[in-house]
């Protein structure tokens, strides 16, 4: 074979490569290839050691070979390459055959193409040729073929990788099998594989982590190993182990798949066998075309394997990824979660499995929380909470300053250690469900820790920030209103605690303040401490505010602390003054007032005011204390110094910066010294500005008290009746007027001070001007004529005066000002103003025919009136007739007064026509008819056009436009009073008819007048502008029963039908004259009826199309009150009639899920079915026309049906567009009767998926009466469960206990099956904690129910057949019999000890009745040696220092030395003994039987019937299980739990008379052994055995 395939590969190298023979004709095709599989090799992240094992997988193999693989690294170099390590791997397939190796010196020509459907595996391309990843020339050794290849290309052709190479040494065959180990065959196949020097520990690694379960999912190879072999064990780092996969039992469930059990053994390094059994799964799927990818498009299959555990998993050189010690690295825990299936799968069997791992973890305390000691401690997820994050650097920083944190989990819930605590978690944390603490957590953490005293500044600001931030979303209806938070001052200067709820009184006022002004910090809280009585708050610590100042987040907080927490801010030092308690004139301490005066000793304002006028404003007039020095708060104070400070912080005033009260001063009432004047004209001047009272202002105005002269002489005058001058003008008036006196300002007593109070005496009403000294002579004078006391000759001195004025070069014209406008010069008309007056002469002879005009009456006068002409012209008197025709024109005498006109008088009417601008009083001359005033032509003849300009000016109109204009304001008038008639409206809709083609156009004015004025009358009885109005037609006739609409009146009675003569002119009016303009007239005057049933259709389609109109016009909303009418009940809908957002319109598309009776749809047959071509116009005013969106409005019509095919039509309709019901009312669920035709609703929580239990449930399953489809409707949206709960089923065991019925065996299986499928720790709490009863064996047809206090598992048969001999009753837990596959035996016992049932062995009390005296006559003492032998004593030995005990040598020598002193006493006779059990229902149950043997510790002493074999095997098996119960209770009597395993082994070996060489295989078997010193201690025992 070697020969052969020798020159198989020297032919290869010819005819391929072209080595030593003719050149190949693809040679460039394959270096071109050679090129591809390097890029290949080197870009993929292969993990090399899973291709080899998937190509060994892959081999075939013969029928009597176990299919195996080895992993042997070596440190030698048998390759002589200079590889620091040689990997070699051994596999006993068949080997490779020709083929084989054509197919590995090619590129692409796998041999396992075309054979994915046989099971390969091999990945992708790369296989074999993987290994050049970790070496540059593997070798292999199969089948007589020794080849190696090379990564460097070949010196005789160039390519690499696919050239072989023959192998004769380095190494050989007997270089591999001295490594593989020489008394053994090797494996068919050999690779070696000197590795690269950077591969050495990757590889290592990789071997190291080879797990046993990779054999699981591989079909063929049965047994894997991993070792080491170096000369020197002691430099081995690969930890070697061996696995090996067992079939035990296959089931084919079909065609496509088989279950079967493995059973998985591991043994590694020195460490003992690890065993585990695995349920598994295979099945396989169909590859849709499709799915196909290139490089598997041979595959039309997919096989999936899964594999259970049945027991504990065996490890591969580690611990479980999660520790709950406390030497845990919890930083390094994370990132063990990450191997978490925290994301769903799009199959929902791999979430089932999901789900599963995920109930497994969450039971499991895996999650680190914060420690309560310095111990770490792990949780279950559901225990754990987490915090945000802000709060945690709030923690941290208090940890670093000494703040104990140890009572962080102390408070509901353990908290997530800071570790773990991160956002990058937060899906690893999701999936476990470790949620958020709860926003009260935080409040009872701040409380109970030193968070807010034990921190600095800085931390308490962060703290108080943080709280801010989150106050309104997490704290704002939590705890932390109560708990001290805010830090202030008390009266002790010791820093306390404020709660939020507690920093604000009843009333609103605050208790904690900050001040505005960092420099007065320290003074305030001083000032607080003196006065704390008063003011009842305190101040934040200086610290505080001073950090607070500091704060980046200084804005933010003080409005949080300003809003939410009752802090107030002091702005300034005066806002406490104004409480600051003071003692008042008369002793009294004030706490409240809204003013103070300083002392009357000294102040000002008593030389004005003689007591406190302000007391009933609230001012206190200080003591005189204030004014002298002493103590005040602990230092030493002048007088003027507290007066001082009172001033500036407790608004302590005087006159006059004060605010006057509102009251009269006595003292103006009189002469003021000058001193006095001063100081009140200085209270002027402050208050200059401000308001001021008016008492106050009005008695200083009116009051005596101003120094003045008249004529020389002293006097005391108001100020407002006073003057004050800079010039001589005073004394010149005061003589020019005899009849009035000048009160002028004393300057002599005053002196020059009083010209700095000009403003002051202006505001108090003193006066400067010399033209109010006129004003005031000419009120004087005028005061006099209107007492009548005014004669002819005060008349001649006030015209002297004013000719005096002029004389003296004086203007006299304020004081003309101040009297012409006054009636007191006589005329003919009667007393008149000068300005009313005309001095008569003859050119006013004329004028006085025609116009009554008030002339001065010269009679009364004479004729020295004349002699004032330039003074009476100065106050207005009209003096000549020139420019003086409007006179005549306004005086002007009536028309019954002027029968006759003298030649001059019309003249002088024409004239004052032509020169004057008003025309007024002349129109009312002329004839006026027709409404409008128009010049008689027939009256006055033509003559009179010639004087248009006159007529015009006189506005007389004589213009078209004009005229229209005229026209315009007239209709205007009597449009508002509604006065237009029918005669007037047709006779102008005729004139606007015929002026259409003239060239006369109507003004813009009369234009919008006639638009829009309202003269228009309606059928509503109101008059309108045109285009608020519409002209009726045909087409408004439907419409019209709806609405109200402004028709046109066209009744007899008013317009009649000729109005619609003029429909051009009223559309070009702006009338509405088509019914496709008069949509929106229809939305404003929609007025539906109460009945809609005498809404007709055709009404209905003429809204819609108004409707479709507006929309047109891009309508994007109508108004809320269109929308709120159209919103009542008019609709007709197979439902009756409905408002539109209750109804649907149905098509084509709806007719694919309903039918037109299923909801409330449109009546077609009503409407007709032009109704669904308004399907945009419905559904603008509510109709429901997408078929998606009717799902809410289909539902809530749904329990209007009882047809059970109509039901279930709408609830697929539901489904399909995945409908969820919002109200208890919608998740009720229809439930036929037997018939189907009738039925009732139910709620959904009365209803379950299906209830294949038969156990009675109360729910109704669905799946009676529902097709798949539907019940997967109602589990999602009306969450009805798939089938009765865990709840439901305690439910039910609850009602059987109290029924007292039996129950039958199916039911107690079918319950206690579902309780072990759904077994968990809160199943457990729930049953331990709530059932009182437990199934009973009652040997009868029927089940019983017992208290589980009184019911016992039979854990020992032979107490169970003793006490169901004597029990009354069945005392011993139920379960079925045979065992059933779902609901096993030991874990049906494994559940009822769990909630309660105890077992008969723990419960029962034993007490021996025989006792050792010794004295019997039938009782003998027998050497211990041919009781006790050499085998028992090695039994012992070896259990007792194996695995499950591990006891130390010496307490080994002791516990057999123990049996080694007995006394061993045989008798004839059995020991008895009695047996007690107590219960709760019953008095105890006593029972007695015999023992074989029985041993005494307090005696040292052994009771033994005598043994007989004779008596059969029943009685020896009876002795030999007697014998061991008492050796291994006399042995393990404080080692319970491995009592039952030595008693096995004792009675085997009795049976086989503890033969040396059966205990041996024995102890062989069970894995025990005994030690040097158990051997040593064996042959001094036992020296001759």
């Amino acid at each position: 074979m070697s020969s052969s395939a020798r020159q198989h590969i020297e032919q290869i190298r010819r005819d391929k490569f072209s080595i030593g023979g003719e050149l190949n004709p693809l040679r460039e095709d394959i270096h071109q290839a050679v090129k591809y599989l390097s890029a290949e090799i080197y870009s993929k992240d292969v993990h090399f050691l899973m291709e080899l094992i998937q190509n060994a997988e892959d081999n075939n193999y013969l029928e009597e070979v176990n299919p195996s693989m080895e992993f042997i690294i070596t440190s030698r170099d048998i390759t002589a390459t200079g590889a620091p390590a040689t990997l070699l791997i051994f596999n006993n397939e068949r080997g490779f055959s020709a083929k084989n190796i054509e197919s590995i010196c090619s590129v692409g020509r796998s041999t396992k193409k075309g054979n994915r459907k046989r099971g390969y595996i091999g990945e992708k391309g790369i296989g074999f040729k993987s290994v050049f990843l970790i070496t540059a020339r593997p070798y292999i050794f199969s089948n007589g073929y020794q080849i190696r290849f090379n990564e460097g290309p070949c010196s005789y052709c160039g390519l690499g990788y696919i050239v072989p190479e023959w192998v004769d040494e380095n190494p050989s065959l007997s270089d591999i099998k001295q490594i593989y180990g020489s008394n053994t065959a090797l494996p068919t196949t050999v690779l070696v594989l000197p590795l690269k020097p950077d591969k050495v520990n990757p590889v290592k690694q990789q071997l190291s982590s080879i797990h046993p379960e990779v054999l699981l999912f591989l079909s063929k190879i049965k047994w894997l190993s991993v070792r080491e072999d170096n000369d020197d064990p002691r430099l081995n780092t690969v930890n070697a182990i061996s696995i090996l996969s067992e079939t035990n039992f296959v089931q084919r469930k079909d065609y496509d798949a088989e279950s079967y059990t493995l059973h998985l053994s591991a043994e590694e390094g020195t460490e003992s066998e690890r065993e585990c059994s695995y349920y598994m799964w295979k099945q396989k799927f169909p590859v849709r075309q499709e799915f196909k990818v290139e490089i598997r498009m041979e595959a039309d299959e997919l096989e999936i394997t899964l594999a259970f555990p049945m027991g504990d998993r065996p490890h591969r050189g580690m611990h479980s990824p999660v520790k709950s010690k406390g030497d845990a690295p919890i930083s390094s825990l994370p990132h063990m979660f990450r191997f978490l299936p925290v994301n769903s799968s799009a199959y929902p069997v791999l979430n089932a499995v999901r789900e599963s791992i995920k109930a497994k973890l969450v039971e499991e305390n895996i999650v680190p929380s914060e420690p309560l000691t310095e111990q770490k401690l792990f949780h279950k997820p559901r225990e754990v909470g987490r915090l945000m994050p802000e709060f945690w650097s709030i923690l941290n920083k208090a940890r670093e300053q000494g703040v104990s944190l140890l009572k962080l989990s102390s408070h509901g819930k353990y908290i997530l250690s800071y570790s773990f605590d991160k956002e990058e978690y937060d899906y690893i944390l999701g999936f476990l469900g470790v949620e958020p603490v709860d926003d009260e957590w935080y409040a009872k953490c701040i409380q109970s820790s030193n968070l807010v005293h034990g921190v600095s500044e800085n931390v308490y600001l962060e703290l108080l920030k943080y709280i801010a931030d989150n106050w309104t979303s997490k704290f704002l209806s939590t705890n932390m209103k109560n708990i001290p938070l805010l830090k202030y001052v008390d009266q002790d200067e010791k820093v306390s605690m404020y709660s939020i709820n507690g920093s604000t009184r009843w009333n609103g006022d605050k208790l904690v303040y900050l001040s505005s002004d960092s420099h007065q910090i320290s003074w305030l809280i001083e000032w607080n401490r003196e006065f704390r009585s008063v003011t009842n708050f305190s101040f934040m610590p200086e610290s505080t505010q001073e950090a607070l100042r500091l704060c980046s987040k200084k804005e933010a907080l003080l409005k949080w602390l300003a809003r939410h927490a009752g802090v107030g801010v002091v702005n300034q030092v005066n806002e406490l003054g104004d409480t600051m308690p003071l003692v008042d004139s008369y002793g009294y301490v004030i706490k409240q007032r809204k003013g103070v005066l300083v002392p009357a000793n000294g102040s000002k304002w008593t030389g004005l005011i003689v007591s406190n006028l302000w007391k009933e404003n609230g001012y206190i007039e200080l003591g005189e204390d204030y004014v002298r020095p002493g103590y005040f708060a602990g230092k030493y104070t002048f007088g003027s110094h507290i007066v001082d400070f009172l001033r500036a912080h407790a608004g302590a005033s005087d006159v006059p910066y004060i605010s006057p009260p509102n009251a009269r001063i006595p003292a103006v009432s009189a002469s003021l010294t000058k001193q006095n004047a001063f100081l009140l004209l200085d209270w002027i001047r402050y208050l200059k500005g401000r308001p001021v009272p008016e008492k106050f202002l009005t008695c200083i105005k009116e009051g005596s008290w101003l120094k003045v002269t008249l004529n020389g002489c002293p006097s005391c005058k108001p100020p407002s009746q006073s003057f004050m001058h800079t010039s001589s003008w005073g004394n010149i008036l005061q003589n020019g007027s005899v009849r009035v006196d000048i009160p002028l300002i004393d300057h002599s007593y005053y002196g020059d001070g009083i010209n700095d109070y000009k403003e002051e005496l202006k505001t108090i009403g003193v006066m400067f001007e010399y033209g109010e000294a006129c004003e005031f002579i000419g009120k004087r004078l005028m005061h006099l004529a209107a007492s009548s006391t005014l004669t002819k000759s005060g008349v001649f001195s006030i015209l002297n005066f004013i000719k005096f004025l002029r004389a003296n070069y004086f203007s006299p014209k304020q004081f003309i000002s101040s009297i012409k406008e006054e009636r007191w010069l006589r005329t003919s008309c009667g007393d008149k103003a000068p300005v009313e007056c005309v001095l008569f002469d003859e050119e006013w002879r004329t004028a006085s025919e025609v116009s009554d005009i008030p002339f001065i009456e010269k009679e009364y006068y004479g004729e020295e009136i004349l002699c004032f002409k330039t003074e009476l012209q100065l106050l207005g008197v009209v003096v000549a007739f020139s420019e003086n025709h409007q006179l005549v024109i306004n005086y002007l005498k009536p028309p019954s007064s002027l029968t006759y006109l003298a030649n001059e008088a019309f003249l002088l009417i024409l004239e004052c026509m032509h020169l004057s601008n008003s025309s007024e009083n002349l129109s009312k001359h002329y004839k006026v008819f027709n409404g409008l005033p128009l010049i008689d032509r027939n009256f006055y003849g033509n003559r009179i056009y010639s004087y248009t300009t006159e007529l015009k000016r006189m506005g007389v109109v004589v213009e078209f436009e004009e005229a229209a204009k005229v026209f315009a304001r007239s209709f205007r008038e009597h449009a508002s009073k509604a006065s237009i008639r029918r005669e007037n409206v047709m006779s102008f809709l005729l004139c606007y008819r015929q002026l259409k083609d003239t060239p006369h156009k109507f003004p813009t004015d009369l234009k919008k007048c006639i638009l829009e004025e309202k003269w228009l009358r309606t059928r509503l009885g109101d008059y309108r502008s045109p285009r608020d109005c519409i002209l009726f037609g045909p087409d408004w006739e439907s419409i019209s029963s709806i609405t109200l609409l402004p028709f046109i009146d066209d009744s007899d009675k008013y317009y009649g039908k000729k109005i619609h003569e003029f429909k051009k002119e009223l559309k070009r009016m702006g009338a509405v004259v088509e019914f496709k303009d008069g949509a929106q007239f229809v939305v404003n005057g929609l007025y539906l009826p109460q009945d809609p049933s005498c809404i007709t259709a055709a009404s209905a389609l003429s809204f819609l199309e108004c409707i479709r109109t507006l929309l047109s016009e891009k309508t994007n909303s109508f108004p809320d009150a269109f929308m709120k009418k159209v919103s009542q009940s008019w609709l007709k809908t197979h439902a009756g009639y409905r408002p539109p957002n209750k109804c649907l319109l149905f098509d084509s598309k709806w007719a694919n899920y309903l039918k037109l009776k299923d909801g409330p749809f449109i009546d077609e047959v009503f409407y007709g079915f032009k109704i669904a071509s308004y399907k945009k116009e419905l559904n603008a005013i509510g109709v429901i026309v997408d078929v998606e969106k009717g799902c809410p409005l289909i539902a809530s019509h749904l329990d209007l049906h009882s047809e059970f095919l109509t039901i279930v039509r709408i609830y697929n309709y539901l489904s399909g567009f995945k409908w969820e019901p919002n109200s208890e009312a919608e998740r009720r669920i229809w439930i036929p009767d037997e018939s189907y035709l009738n039925g009732e609703w139910v709620c959904s929580e009365d209803c379950v998926v299906s209830d294949e239990s038969g156990l009675g449930f109360q729910h109704i399953a669905l799946n009676k009466y529902y097709e798949q489809n539907l019940l997967v409707f109602f589990t999602v949206a009306f969450q009805v469960k798939s089938s009765p709960c865990f709840e439901d089923y305690f439910q039910l065991w609850k009602a059987w206990e109290s029924s007292g019925r039996m129950l039958s065996h199916a039911e107690c299986c079918n319950f206690w099956g579902f309780v072990s499928r759904h077994w968990s720790s809160k199943t457990e709490k729930t049953l331990a904690d709530g059932l009182v009863k437990v199934p009973v064996s009652s040997g009868r047809d029927g089940i019983l129910l017992s208290n589980k206090k009184d019911v016992f598992i039979a854990d020992d048969l032979q107490l169970k057949d003793l006490f169901q001999q004597f029990s009354p009753h069945p005392i011993f837990v139920w379960y079925p019999q045979p065992s059933l596959p779902r609901l096993s035996r030991t874990k049906l016992l494994e559940m009822f000890q769990k909630i309660g049932v105890r077992t008969i062995s723990e419960s029962v009390q034993k007490e021996e009745i025989s006792t050792l005296k010794g004295n019997d006559q039938s009782e003998k003492v027998i050497p211990w040696d041919t009781f006790i032998g050499k085998g028992l004593v090695k039994l012992i030995l070896g259990f007792l220092a194996g695995p499950s005990i591990k006891m130390e040598a010496e307490r080994r020598k002791k516990a057999v030395q123990g049996l080694l002193n007995l006394t061993i006493t045989e008798t004839v006779e059995p020991v008895t003994v009695s047996y007690n059990l107590s219960l709760s229902s019953v008095e105890s149950i006593n029972v007695r039987a015999s023992r074989m043997i029985r041993w005494d510790r307090e005696s040292s002493k052994l009771l033994s019937m005598k043994m007989d074999r004779s008596k059969g095997h029943k009685y020896i098996i009876e002795f030999a299980t007697c014998f061991s119960e008492v050796i291994s209770e006399g042995l393990l009597w404080d080692n319970g739990d491995h009592m039952y395993e030595l008693t096995e082994l004792i009675k085997l070996a009795f049976v086989l008379e503890f033969n040396e060489e059966a205990v041996a295989f024995l102890m062989k078997s069970k894995n025990l052994e005994i030690f040097m010193e158990d051997e040593e201690f064996l042959t001094s025992v036992f020296p001759s055995v």
